[in-house]
C-alpha cells in the first residue's frame, strides 16, 4: 500500500526489499504446510491446483490494472492493493485450521545427510530460475525486439496454459514418479536453453519461452520427493533450508551472468544447458534415496 507514496528509486528499493520479506515468509510457510497436513500422494496434487489458481488469479488481477490504470494514479491503485491485502490478513486471524495433532517440527535450521540429494536440487533449480527469470525476457527484448504488447501477451499465455496444466503435473507425479517427470523437465530444459542461445526464428524462441514457463512449475516434484524420505519434525527447517539453497545462486548467477553476456549473449544460456544436464543426472538417483 505504500509503495505509490515513495515514488523515488531508494522508495522502490525499500518497499522491494519489504516484500521480498514477506513473500519469501509466506511461501515457506505454504510449502511446510502443504507437506504437512496432506499425504505423499495428496500433495503433489495441492501443489498443482495452488499453481492453478495463481495462474488464473494472475490473470485476473491484470485484467483489473489494465482497466483501472486509465481513471486511477498509481498512488491510489497500490493503495487499495495494500487495503485488500490487508483485509484478508484480518479475516484470517480468525480462522485457525490447524491440526492439534501434528507432529512437532524442528525450531532450528537442521542439514542432514540423508538429505543431500534434495539440498542439490534445490540449488541447481535455483540457478535454472535464475537464468530463465533474469535473461529469457532480456533476450526476446534485446535480440528479437519484442514489444511491451507482444511481451504481456506472453504472460497472459503463459498464466493460462499453466491454470490448465499445474494440476496435471500434479497428477504426473503421482502416475510416473518425482524421477520420470524431472527428467522430463531437465531433459527439456536442455534443449530450451540451447535454443535460446543459437536460434535466429523471433516465432521459436517465443515457444521456448513458454515451455520454459510450463517446465518451472515441475520443481513441486523436488519437494513431494523430500516429503517421501523427511522425517516428519524436519519438514518445516527443511523448507526453510531449502528456500535459502534455492536463492543462493540469485546472489550470484544474475550479476556473473550479465557480464557474460557482454561478452556474448549465447553463454549463459549454453550454462542453463549444462546446469539442467547436470540435474538430469542427479535426478536419476532420486528413486535408490526414496528406499533407502
Amino acid at each position: 500500500g505504500m509503495t505509490g507514496f515513495l515514488p523515488t528509486f531508494q522508495g522502490v528499493i525499500f518497499t522491494t526489499i519489504l516484500m521480498s520479506f514477506g513473500f519469501h515468509y509466506y511461501e515457506t510457510l505454504n510449502q511446510s504446510l502443504t507437506l504437512q497436513y496432506f499425504t505423499t500422494s495428496e500433495a503433489p496434487v495441492v501443489f498443482g491446483k495452488l499453481r492453478s489458481l495463481a495462474a488464473i488469479t494472475s490473470i485476473g488481477i491484470g485484467i483489473v490494472i489494465f482497466f483501472v490504470v486509465n481513471f486511477l494514479t498509481y498512488k491510489t491503485i497500490f493503495l487499495f492493493a495494500g487495503i485488500f491485502v490487508a483485509l484478508l490478513g484480518f479475516i484470517t486471524i480468525f480462522m485457525d485450521p490447524t491440526k492439534k495433532d501434528m507432529p512437532a517440527q524442528h525450531k532450528k535450521m537442521i542439514f542432514r545427510k540423508k538429505y543431500w540429494l534434495f539440498y542439490v536440487l534445490t540449488f541447481f533449480a535455483g540457478a535454472r530460475r535464475q537464468i530463465f527469470v533474469a535473461f529469457s525476457v532480456f533476450l526476446l527484448v534485446k535480440k528479437f525486439d519484442y514489444s511491451v504488447t507482444t511481451v504481456s501477451a506472453l504472460f497472459v499465455l503463459n498464466n493460462l496454459i499453466n491454470f490448465f496444466i499445474s494440476p496435471q503435473i500434479g497428477k504426473a507425479v503421482n502416475r510416473f514418479g518425482e524421477r520420470k517427470v524431472l527428467s522430463l523437465e531437465y531433459g527439456s530444459l536442455i534443449v530450451i536453453f540451447l535454443v535460446y542461445a543459437f536460434s535466429e526464428s523471433k516465432i521459436l524462441v517465443g515457444i521456448m519461452y513458454i515451455l520454459d514457463h510450463i517446465f518451472f512449475n515441475f520443481a513441486l516434484a523436488i519437494r513431494t520427493f523430500f516429503q517421501k524420505m523427511a522425517d516428519p519434525g524436519d519438514i518445516a527447517p527443511s523448507m526453510a533450508g531449502g528456500f535459502k539453497k534455492n536463492h543462493t545462486p540469485a546472489v550470484i548467477l544474475p550479476v556473473f551472468g550479465g557480464i557474460l553476456w557482454i561478452y556474448n549473449y549465447k553463454i549463459p544460456f549454453i550454462m542453463g544447458s549444462a546446469l539442467s544436464l547436470i540435474s538430469f543426472v542427479f535426478v536419476q538417483m532420486i528413486d535408490r534415496e526414496v528406499v533407502k
